[in-house]
């Protein structure tokens, strides 16, 4: 499930990227598929980080990737283990709304991109992460879960605010928020309750066939659903 359009960034030949809170590779795979770019990622959780490693192999041996390199670490974002200015891009998606100082993580991801260079944060988007608390407790006090909701234009303000500029945004995964909302109704870890068990096969099912009819859905239905908030930005030089 690729939240990131890659299509708007451009990655040429010996590009650097970071994928800052990687989970298990997702946007990692999709950067490493790209013509000689170098892609590294970095994760608090030590079981994720195995993931992408042994996906990232995966791809290697089949000859899926695009012949360029790669490395995986355990980090913590609010302390990045990088020189300034090492990245061509960095991406963080779906992780500023777990950590404690935003701020401080924000920070350091403008102090390892270089000037002029992109950057792609996605958060869950306000009105279906809204939802999502109202409906149930366990969801807004799951550890280390989601501890803030961010309201559109005030984390655009607060990413320009620390030396980035908003090129433009888009939404993901509309399909998606009716899956949490079923979940947080039906109990959050409750994965045996018949609607979520049906609506869970359904998006594997969209995800691996993408058949043209729930992609016209979910581009038609993200204005107003989408689970994902996403924003392109550029560092200032």
């Amino acid at each position: 499930m690729i939240t990131v359009d890659f299509s708007r960034l451009h990655l040429k030949p010996g590009a650097r990227v970071l994928d800052a809170g990687c989970g298990p590779g997702r946007h990692l795979a999709e950067a490493f598929r790209r013509q000689g770019v170098h892609v590294v990622g970095i994760d608090r959780k030590h079981e994720d980080v195995v993931k992408a490693g042994n996906l990232l192999r995966c791809m290697e041996k089949a000859g899926e990737s695009g012949k360029g390199s790669w490395g995986i670490s355990v980090a913590d974002l609010t302390q990045l283990p990088f020189a300034n200015h090492s990245f061509d891009l960095v991406i963080c998606s779906e992780v500023l709304e777990h950590i404690p100082d935003d701020s401080h993580a924000i920070k350091e991801i403008i102090r390892v991109l270089k000037p002029g260079e992109d950057v792609v944060v996605s958060v869950p988007r306000f009105f279906p992460e809204k939802i999502c608390w109202l409906i149930s407790k366990d969801y807004r006090n799951e550890p280390g879960g989601h501890i803030r909701i961010y309201k559109r234009k005030a984390l655009i303000s607060q990413l320009e605010q620390a030396g980035l500029s908003c090129v433009s945004t888009g939404w993901a995964h509309a399909l998606h928020s009716p899956y949490w909302w079923l979940k947080c109704f039906c109990g959050l870890k409750n994965e045996e309750a018949w609607p979520v068990r049906m609506y869970h096969k359904f998006l594997v099912w969209d995800i691996v066939k993408r058949p043209w009819l729930t992609r016209t859905l979910e581009r038609l239905f993200n204005p107003l659903l989408a689970k994902s908030f996403v924003i392109y930005l550029t560092k200032e030089g």
